[in-house]
């Protein structure tokens, strides 16, 4: 490749919580020669992109925290956005990551380069070279919105909830609001108040659980701050009722009905009309999609504003939206909360391996990787939150943790063997991996529940979640197994001796 570059040891994509753990953790391992590549202007990933009203985590936010970095100070046992937000900008702080972070950049293309066993990484703010490449971009980076006809000649505003536009003034206005995940529950009763009327349209009712969210006192915050040891017992009693909760899930979903009864004593709770209550009342089981958390959103539906149509949107025809069972409503805003690229992750476009192909072209039949972190014919790169690493009901960050113990060990190893040296994932071990998940996904809720959630690729095949415990995983990724790998060294200069071999007995001929 010829020309020269800045050089780096590690390159992170990044600067959610999988890539400031990733930089923390590099700096523990003693390596400062790192760059955190970040596309937007600050750090926070998902947690800064998505700023819509009434956005908040529905894990507690002693578990949604780096066990490097308790934060004694929670507001809420359900933070919102703001509070996570400002716990990340935090940690860039306490750990002094500013120095290595590149705002404004944005990775365009990476290719790898055989011959000098590094990655060069072309971005928005100018071109790097890398030995390893820890991918943080995460799955919920990207929004997704549906090909809706005729959506471009809608006269009014449209905007997708991870990119909430915060100028236009929703008081007053008609509003659609198009899905029903995790994001829409939560805009629902926060916009409710103030619109006109709001419409929402809902392919598939979630099943929703009371979000259990209170204060956390001043002598709560007091105590985890003079006594430590009291803010990491409340994290474990919350992370090992949740580990008890995985069997259900994974091998024995029909102790999952508990929980539905539950689910829906909390709907007849708010919903009396029994025709809104069978739309809102889902046909598969509990847990197939992601549980939901709140206690706002059926009373918000409730309200005389608010109409469900049980029914997603399939046309736009001017100011007049129209539902597959044909029912029209004239609105004034279209507000998409219909998810992320999960199964078919943008920067896959981006990934150049050593055969020449993208990330993309390599997982086109379904996304594969080995323990969750590097994939086959990519030396030298991983990703955090990757395939069949997401859960269903903890904590993300645990996993991440999981990853960058694996991450440390991996960078470890490299350092070991010694110069000039790459790691490439063996597709045999990348083989054997996925089909033990994939043996192991078939008797789970996900899998066996009767619906069709983002967590299944176009094929139908989950590659999204991983089925067993966090602590299991942990275990997992606790270190590389070489063996797993092939070794990479720079290919030898040819040697012009056998060209000089080759005309002596041309010669003697």
């Amino acid at each position: 490749m010829g020309q020269q570059y800045e050089h780096v040891r590690v390159a992170v994509i990044g600067s959610g919580f999988g890539g400031l753990g990733a930089a923390v953790r590099l700096r523990r391992e003693g390596i400062t020669d790192f760059v955190v590549l970040e596309r937007a202007d600050s750090v926070g990933g998902t947690w800064r992109d998505n700023s819509y009203p009434g956005c908040a985590c529905d894990v507690p936010s002693h578990l949604y925290s780096f066990s490097f970095a308790p934060n004694p100070d929670w507001p809420r046992t359900f933070s919102g956005q703001e509070h996570i937000r400002a716990y990340l900008e935090h940690v860039t702080d306490t750990f002094r990551l500013r120095p290595h972070i590149r705002f404004g950049h944005e990775v365009t293309m990476m290719r790898w380069d055989g011959d000098e066993l590094r990655w060069e990484i072309e971005t928005s703010g100018g071109t790097l070279t890398a030995d390893v490449v820890v991918s943080a971009t995460g799955p919920l980076s990207d929004p997704k919105v549906p090909e809706i006809p005729g959506l471009a000649e809608f006269p009014g505003k449209v905007f997708h909830s991870a990119r909430w536009d915060h100028d236009y003034d929703l008081r007053g206005r008609r509003v659609a609001m198009i899905g029903t995940g995790a994001s829409a529950i939560q805009i629902v009763p926060a916009i409710q108040p103030e619109v006109g009327k709001l419409t929402l349209f809902q392919r598939t009712p979630p099943w929703v659980m009371p979000r259990m969210d209170r204060r956390v006192t001043g002598v709560e915050r007091w105590l985890h701050r003079q006594l430590p040891l009291t803010g990491t017992a409340r994290r474990g009693l919350l992370w090992g009722i949740r580990e008890l909760q995985v069997s259900a899930f994974t091998k024995r979903p029909n102790q999952l009905g508990l929980i539905e009864s539950l689910a829906k004593a909390n709907m007849a709770k708010s919903v009396k009309d029994p025709a809104l209550r069978a739309k809102l009342t889902p046909s598969y089981r509990i847990g197939c999609k992601r549980i939901l958390l709140s206690s706002d959103y059926y009373p918000a539906l409730a309200r005389p504003n608010v109409d469900v149509v049980a029914s997603g949107l399939t046309e736009v025809r001017g100011s007049t939206v129209v539902a597959a069972d044909g029912t029209e409503t004239e609105v004034d805003a279209i507000i998409f909360g219909t998810g992320f690229h999960v199964t078919d992750m943008p920067i896959a476009e981006r990934v150049v391996g050593a055969d020449g192909i993208t990330l993309a072209e390599a997982w086109k039949g379904g996304m594969e990787s080995l323990r969750g972190a590097t994939a086959a014919g990519f030396p030298n790169w991983m990703t955090i939150i990757g395939p069949n690493t997401g859960l269903g009901n903890s904590s993300m960050i645990l996993m991440i943790e999981s990853q960058l113990n694996y991450m440390a060990d991996y960078v470890r190893q490299l350092g070991v063997l010694g110069g000039r040296v790459a790691l490439g994932a063996r597709p045999s071990a990348v083989g054997a991996w996925n089909r033990r998940v994939q043996e192991r996904m078939k008797r789970t809720v996900w899998n066996t529940g009767g619906c069709t959630s983002w967590y299944l690729d176009a094929s139908g095949r989950n590659t999204t979640i991983w089925p067993g415990t966090t602590g299991e995983f942990r275990r997992e990724t606790r270190q590389v197994d070489l063996a797993e790998y092939e070794v990479i060294r720079p290919p030898r200069p040819r040697e012009a001796t056998g060209t000089v071999a080759a005309t002596v007995g041309e010669e003697s001929a």
